[in-house]
C-alpha cells in the first residue's frame, strides 16, 4: 500500500523552529512533486511549499524567508524547516505527493496531517 507519514509537529514558542518530515512508502512508481499544505478550521487548504524531483521550489508569500522545503529522493522524504514561527502558523500541516503509478496514471496522495502549535 502507498502511505505518506508526517512527523515533527509539536509545540514551540513564538519565534521558535520546527522541522517537519514526510516519508513516502509503498508502491509509488515515481514521485514527481512533494509539498506541504496547511489548513485552519473553516478555511481552505493552502499550499505552503512544494518541491519537484529536480529541486525546483515554490513558497507561499506568507512563509518566504522563514520556511525551507527540501527532499531526499533516495529516501522518498520531504522536509519543511520552519523558522521564526508565528501564532498564525499554528495549524495542521499535510504532506502531499504527486506521483506516477505503476498503472501509468498520475495521482495524488495525502498524509494524515501533523499539528503545529505556537504558544508562549
Amino acid at each position: 500500500q502507498k502511505q505518506l507519514v508526517e512527523s515533527g509537529g509539536g509545540l514551540v514558542q513564538p519565534g521558535g523552529s520546527l522541522r517537519l518530515s514526510c516519508a513516502a512508502s509503498g508502491s509509488f512508481f515515481r514521485i514527481n512533486v512533494m509539498g506541504w499544505y496547511r489548513q485552519a478550521p473553516g478555511k481552505q487548504r493552502e499550499l505552503v511549499a512544494s518541491i519537484t524531483s529536480g529541486g525546483s521550489t515554490n513558497y507561499a508569500d506568507s512563509v518566504k524567508g522563514r520556511f525551507t522545503i527540501s527532499r531526499d529522493n533516495a529516501k522518498n522524504t520531504v522536509y519543511l524547516q520552519m523558522n521564526s514561527l508565528k501564532p498564525e502558523d499554528a495549524v495542521v500541516y499535510y504532506c502531499n505527493a504527486d506521483y506516477l503509478s505503476y498503472g501509468g496514471t498520475y495521482l495524488s496522495s495525502w498524509g494524515q496531517g501533523t499539528q503545529v502549535a505556537v504558544s508562549s
